[in-house]
């Protein structure tokens, strides 16, 4: 069966979620890294010592969600995490062989992009990206009290 067009905003905004994670997915999989996971590490590249629930808001994520993840990836030994102030308060960080596995994942992740932009050759890409942040910043401004 085709996939069928559905009448539905978030359902055909999660068909396209599904198509484009498994891709990237299927790119990344000589790393051994997810996409999923790969948005982790990277923004830990970047931003050492994060806490839970500052990934949660960073990547409009489910803490529960995250943390199932985080879990994951740290039984990799991917990441480390470091207690705060609160005893309960995680920060996380790349470990040694996290930074390898995202060395390793990077150019794949850059093929992906290549092969995405090359699918989506008539779409206005930057344009795209654009309206689904507007819609992240929508969403997430909504649900401040």
């Amino acid at each position: 069966m085709k996939p069928l067009k559905l009448p539905c905003y978030c359902g055909s905004i999660r068909q396209a979620s599904r198509v484009v994670t498994q891709m990237y997915d299927k790119a990344l999989k000589p790393s051994g890294v997810k996409i999923t996971q790969f948005g982790i590490l990277r923004l830990l590249k970047y931003f050492p010592g994060l806490t839970t629930g500052e990934m949660a808001e960073a990547l409009v994520m489910d803490s529960t969600t995250l943390t199932r993840t985080l879990k994951i990836i740290q039984d990799s030994k991917w990441i480390e995490s470091t207690p705060g102030e609160d005893r309960r308060e995680r920060h996380w960080s790349l470990t040694d062989e996290g930074r390898a596995r995202l060395q390793e994942a990077e150019p794949l992740w850059k093929n992906a992009q290549k092969e995405f932009t090359a699918m989506m050759n008539d779409v206005d890409l930057d344009g795209l990206t654009r309206t689904v942040f507007q819609l992240v910043q929508k969403s997430t401004e909504a649900a401040v009290p």
